[in-house]
């Protein structure tokens, strides 16, 4: 018998300030609420105190933004798909905003040990005038640990609903899929960040986003395993593949700081989490 985890969070604004509300059952809970820009922006930290899951598991996430709500959520530490002999280990989240609500979901790492059968699924639905960042990154064990991914599989699905859907299966002994330059090429880290909007982008915004993405990319290490596309009207997606998570998370982090500026006005301002 596995854990199953449920979180439940809902953002409106009230009297001028962004306020979240929650309900949880077992062990997937909101650590810490912060306001380090102020009233408008509520962060939230999630943390699963069990620290990874096996086989069985599963932690469904809800987040709900009502209209004219900012939040922005993270992890203080890398999601963990350990070995598991029998059921998947399932992570559901699934994200509401309604009309002008913003939202920020930017979790730690998903590591997937040896061994492990693991599903993450994130599915997005957004309102007119919705627009929220988010990101996925996942490494193919801890090769820098001398863990490497040897056994097991993955099923990554990403879904903004009628507009883009990435769904696909690694398993650990594709090794056509895993080391050939069509495929991920021996990299051990895949990264996923995007931006998304309940209406289509406005061209000037989009060529905004388009331009400081690249600039990032340009000047970093990783410029020539990361692209970026319009997967839709309403949505830009931008792409890595690395050796670890430390320079994809580097460059996903610069681009998510200038997006943010751009699409929204709002500062350079980490979690404080990330700092500790």
């Amino acid at each position: 018998m596995g854990w199953h985890a449920n979180l439940s969070l809902q953002y409106a604004v009230e009297a001028g300030r962004c306020v979240a509300r929650f309900s949880h059952n077992g062990p997937l809970r909101v650590l810490k609420t912060l306001y380090p820009e102020g009233d408008q922006v509520c962060h939230n930290v999630l943390v699963h105190p069990p620290g990874g899951l096996v086989g069985g598991d599963t932690l469904d996430i809800q987040v709900h933004v009502n209209s004219g709500a900012h939040a922005l959520i993270t992890t203080p530490g890398a999601a963990r798909f350990y070995r598991s002999d029998g059921e998947p280990a399932l992570q559901r989240t699934a994200l509401h905003l309604e009309p002008d609500a913003c939202l920020e979901w930017l979790p730690l790492e998903a590591i997937l040990y040896t061994g492990c059968k693991a599903e993450n699924r994130l599915t997005a639905e957004l309102a007119d005038g919705a627009q929220m960042i988010g990101w996925d990154v996942t490494s193919l064990g801890l090769p820098s640990a001398g863990l490497p991914f040897l056994a097991g599989s993955f099923l990554q699905h990403l879904e903004l609903v009628d507009q883009w859907l990435e769904r696909g299966r690694i398993a650990a002994d594709d090794h056509l899929l895993l080391t050939s330059p069509l495929g991920l090429g021996g990299q051990t880290c895949i990264a996923t960040l995007f931006f998304a909007c309940g209406n289509a982008l406005e061209r000037k915004l989009r060529d905004a986003l388009f331009d400081a993405a690249r600039v990032c990319m340009d000047a970093h290490p990783l410029k020539a395993q990361a692209g970026i596309t319009s997967a839709g009207p309403r949505v830009l997606v931008l792409r890595v593949l690395s050796p670890g998570v430390e320079p994809a998370m580097g460059l996903l982090r610069q681009v998510w700081l200038a997006w943010r500026g751009l699409a929204w006005g709002k500062p350079a301002v980490m979690p404080r989490i990330w700092a500790t």
